[in-house]
C-alpha cells in the first residue's frame, strides 16, 4: 500500500529494503505526535481530510469516463482527449507511488510494490486498458487509506496512555504551589495532586488515604483506595480530596513513562513470522517479475498465432496480482492488534515474538508469594520456649526490621514499637535462609529450618510439618521458639488455575517456602506440581531440569528480585508489574500490570488469537492471489479480478487483523 502521510515517510532495513507500509514508523511517528503541543494536533487534524481529495478527484473522474466511454459515448470521448481524460484521472493517486518507486530504485531496491504497481498500470495504458489502469491504482490507493484508519485503530491503547501522561505538576515549594513540567521536579520534592487531576509522577502519599482510578496503568476499571505511606504511580487519577505526595522516581523513571517507552518500542522484537515474511518478499517480489517477463516472452516461440498485446495483458495481471502487500500490511497489523489488545488488558508485551511464543506455551511455572498469594502476610502464632512472648516477639522484630522481606515487615508490623526497646548489631542478611545478628553479645538466628541447619542447631522436627510460613528462632546456639505468619491467596488464584487447565497447559509451583506449604496452597488450587524449600539458585536449577524434561514452551511468572533469574532463563518470563520488583519487571517479557493470576491466561489466549488470525491472513493472501494467477496465466482473469487478488484480499486481512481489538477477554 502507498504511504499518503503528509511527508511519506518510510523506513528501509539492514538490506536497504524497503518496508512497504513503514507500519513501524506510522505507529511511532503517531505516538511522537501525540507528544507535540495542542495546537499542532490541531492543525494535523484540520490537514486530516486532505488525504481523501486524490483518491476522491480520481475516482470522480473515472466515473465520469466510464459513464461516457459506455453510456452517452460523445463524438469528442476518443483518442487524446480520452487519453488524457484518464491520465488526469490517474496522477493524484499515482504521484505517490511513482515517487516512492523512484526512491527505492535509487536506494537500489527496484522490486517493490511501488515499481510492480507502477510497471502494471503504464503497462495497461500501453495496450489502452485505460480505466483498467486507473482502477488499479485508485483501489491502491483507497485500500492505503483503510489501512491508515486500520492502524489508528490499532494504536487506541498507545494513544490513550499518552493521553493520560500528565503535562504538569504542582510543585509545593516553601509551601506554596507551583506548576512546573514534570520533568522538573527532583526526587524527594513534595507534588499536591486535586481531585479529578492526573498523577504526575510516582511518590509515597503522604496524606492519609485517596481513591484512585488506575484504569491507564492496570486496565482496571474499579477504583483503588490508597493509604498513606504507600506508593502512588504516575497516570493514577485522583478522585478523593486534594493529596500530597512525595516524589521518589524521576519523570522518565516513573511507571507511566516505562509502559510507554515498552509499548511503543515492542515493534522492534518481531515475530520470526513477521520477519521470514519481510524475507521471502524480498525472493518473491523479482522472481513474480521474472514469471510476468517470461509469460509474454515463451509464447511467442511456441504459440502460431501469438498476440504481443493480449500476454501483455495476461502479464500485467500477473504483477497486480503478486504484490506483497497483503502479507507485508496485514501480518505486523495482526501483531500490533495483538500487543494493543493485551494493553487494554493491562498486559504488556516487549514484543511481538512474545506474542508467538506465549502462544506455544504448554507449561507455566509459578512463584507463589506475590503472585498467587497476596504477598501481605500476617503474624498468626507466636511460640517461645526460652523467653516470655512478648519479649521473644520484639527481639525478632528488632532483628527483623533490618529486613525488607515482606515476612519481616509482618513480624514488625505485629511488634509495633516494642522492638526499639531492644537494640541488636552485626545483622547480616542470609540469602534464602534468613537473618542473624547478636543480642546482648549472643547471636540470634531468625528464618527458616535451613539457617538452623546451617548452624547446626537442633529443633523440633514436628514443625515441619506446618502448614503456615514459618520463621524459626534461636538465641546463643539453642532453638527458642517460632512465629508462623499466613499469607492470603489472591481471589482470582484458582480462576487462574483453572483456566490454564482449560487450555491444557500444566501448572508447576516453585517456592522458598516450606513444602508443607507449598503443597496446601497446591492442593487448594489445584497446582499439578508444587516444589518447596528452594533457594534462588535451587529455583534455576530445577527450573532447567524442567526445560530438559519437556521439549514445549515454558514460561515462568514472578514478582521478587530472586525470580529475576529464572525470569531470564524462561521461553517466556512474565512478571508482576504492580507490586513486583524493579528487577522482575525489566527481566520479564510480558509485564502483567494488575497483578492478578489470571491474566496470565488472557496473554495466552491473546497470543493464540493473534497467532491465529495472522495465519487466516497468510492462507487468505496466498490462496486467492495463486488462483487468480493461474487464472489469469491461462487468460480468463481480468485486471478487474487482479484488483481483488491485490487490493481486496489485502483490505480483508486488514480487517481480519483488527478483529483481535474487538474481542472481549475473560
Amino acid at each position: 500500500m502507498i504511504n499518503t502521510d503528509p511527508d511519506h515517510r518510510h523506513t528501509y532495513d539492514e538490506n536497504g529494503y524497503m518496508t512497504c507500509c513503514s507500519l513501524e514508523d506510522k505507529i511511532n511517528s503517531r505516538a511522537e505526535e501525540e507528544h507535540d503541543h495542542t495546537h499542532d494536533h490541531h492543525f494535523q487534524e484540520g490537514l486530516a481530510w486532505k488525504e481523501y481529495v486524490p483518491a476522491a478527484v480520481s475516482f470522480i473522474l473515472l466515473v465520469g469516463g466510464i459513464v461516457l466511454d459506455e453510456f452517452i459515448q460523445p463524438g469528442f470521448f476518443k483518442n487524446y482527449i480520452r487519453l488524457t481524460w484518464y491520465i488526469a484521472a490517474y496522477l493524484p493517486v499515482a504521484i505517490p507511488v511513482i515517487r516512492d518507486a523512484v526512491k527505492a530504485i535509487l536506494k537500489g531496491d527496484v522490486f517493490t510494490e511501488f515499481f510492480l504497481m507502477t510497471l502494471a498500470t503504464t503497462g495497461a495504458f500501453a495496450i489502452l486498458q485505460y480505466p483498467e489502469a486507473v482502477t488499479v491504482m485508485l483501489f491502491y490507493a483507497i485500500g492505503e487509506l483503510v489501512q491508515s484508519a486500520a492502524v489508528k485503530g490499532v494504536k487506541r491503547s498507545i494513544k490513550s496512555l499518552l493521553d493520560i501522561r500528565p503535562d504538569k505538576a504542582t510543585l509545593l515549594r516553601n509551601g506554596v504551589p507551583v506548576s512546573v513540567r514534570p520533568e522538573r521536579v527532583i526526587v524527594g520534592e513534595i507534588i499536591r495532586v486535586k481531585s479529578g487531576e492526573k498523577v504526575p509522577l510516582d511518590g509515597m502519599l503522604l496524606s492519609e488515604k485517596s481513591s484512585f482510578n488506575t484504569a491507564a496503568l492496570t486496565g482496571e476499571s474499579k477504583p483503588d483506595t490508597i493509604y498513606k505511606e504507600q506508593a502512588v504511580l504516575a497516570g493514577m487519577i485522583n478522585l478523593g480530596q486534594v493529596i500530597e505526595i512525595r516524589v521518589i522516581r524521576k519523570f522518565e523513571e516513573s511507571t507511566i513513562s516505562r509502559i510507554l517507552d515498552m509499548v511503543q518500542h515492542a515493534a522492534a522484537r518481531k515475530a520470526k513470522t513477521e520477519l521470514f515474511i519481510r524475507k521471502f518478499a524480498r525472493i518473491y517480489t523479482p522472481v513474480v517479475v521474472l514469471c510476468a517477463t517470461l509469460l509474454v516472452v515463451i509464447p511467442s516461440f511456441i504459440q502460431a498465432d501469438y498476440l504481443f498485446a493480449d500476454w501483455l495483458y495476461r502479464a500485467l495481471i500477473f504483477l497486480v496480482v503478486s504484490c506483497p502487500c497483503a502479507l507485508i500490511i496485514a501480518i505486523p497489523l495482526g501483531y500490533f492488534g495483538g500487543i494493543g489488545a493485551a494493553s487494554r488488558n493491562g498486559i504488556l508485551f516487549k514484543g511481538s515474538n512474545y506474542l508467538d511464543l506465549i502462544a506455544k506455551t504448554d507449561t507455566v511455572v509459578i512463584d507463589k508469594t506475590g503472585t498467587l498469594t497476596k504477598g501481605v502476610f500476617k503474624v498468626r502464632l507466636i511460640k517461645s520456649e526460652t523467653l516470655p512472648e512478648e519479649n521473644f516477639i520484639a527481639l525478632v522484630a528488632a532483628l527483623e526490621s533490618h529486613s525488607t522481606h515482606p515476612v519481616a515487615k509482618a513480624i514488625v508490623a505485629h511488634s509495633g514499637e516494642k522492638q526499639q526497646e531492644i537494640t541488636v548489631d552485626g545483622v547480616e542478611e542470609i540469602s534464602g535462609h534468613g537473618i542473624t545478628g547478636k543480642w546482648n553479645g549472643e547471636v540470634v538466628l531468625a528464618g527458616n529450618t535451613k539457617l538452623l541447619k546451617k548452624f547446626g542447631i537442633a529443633y523440633p522436627t514436628n514443625i515441619d510439618d506446618l502448614a503456615d510460613t514459618l520463621v524459626v528462632v534461636a538465641v546463643a546456639g539453642k532453638y527458642s521458639g517460632y512465629i508462623t505468619i499466613a499469607d492470603e491467596l489472591k481471589p482470582d488464584a484458582k480462576q487462574a488455575i483453572q483456566a490454564l487447565h482449560a487450555m491444557s497447559v500444566k501448572t508447576v509451583i516453585l517456592s522458598g517456602d516450606s513444602q508443607a506449604v507449598v503443597a496446601d496452597v497446591a492442593a487448594e488450587l489445584g497446582v499439578d506440581q508444587a516444589i518447596g524449600n528452594l533457594l534462588p539458585e535451587e529455583k534455576v536449577t530445577h527450573f532447567e531440569r524442567l526445560k530438559k524434561e519437556r521439549a514445549a514452551t515454558l514460561a515462568f511468572v514472578g514478582d521478587g528480585i530472586n525470580d529475576a533469574p529464572v525470569l531470564a532463563l524462561s521461553d517466556v518470563g512474565i512478571a508482576m508489574g504492580g507490586l513486583g520488583s524493579d528487577a522482575a519487571v525489566e527481566t520479564a517479557d510480558v509485564i502483567i500490570q494488575t497483578d492478578h493470576p489470571s491474566k496470565i491466561a488472557t496473554a495466552i489466549q491473546i497470543g493464540k488469537a493473534t497467532k491465529k488470525i495472522v495465519w487466516q491472513n497468510i492462507a487468505l493472501a496466498f490462496g486467492v492471489k495463486v488462483f487468480i494467477l493461474m487464472l489469469g496465466a491461462f487468460g480468463v482473469a481480468t485486471m478487474w479480478e487482479a484488483v481483488f487478488a491485490d487490493v481486496g484480499v489485502a483490505l480483508l486481512a486488514i480487517l481480519n487483523a483488527v478483529r483481535i481489538q474487538r474481542f472481549v477477554w475473560k
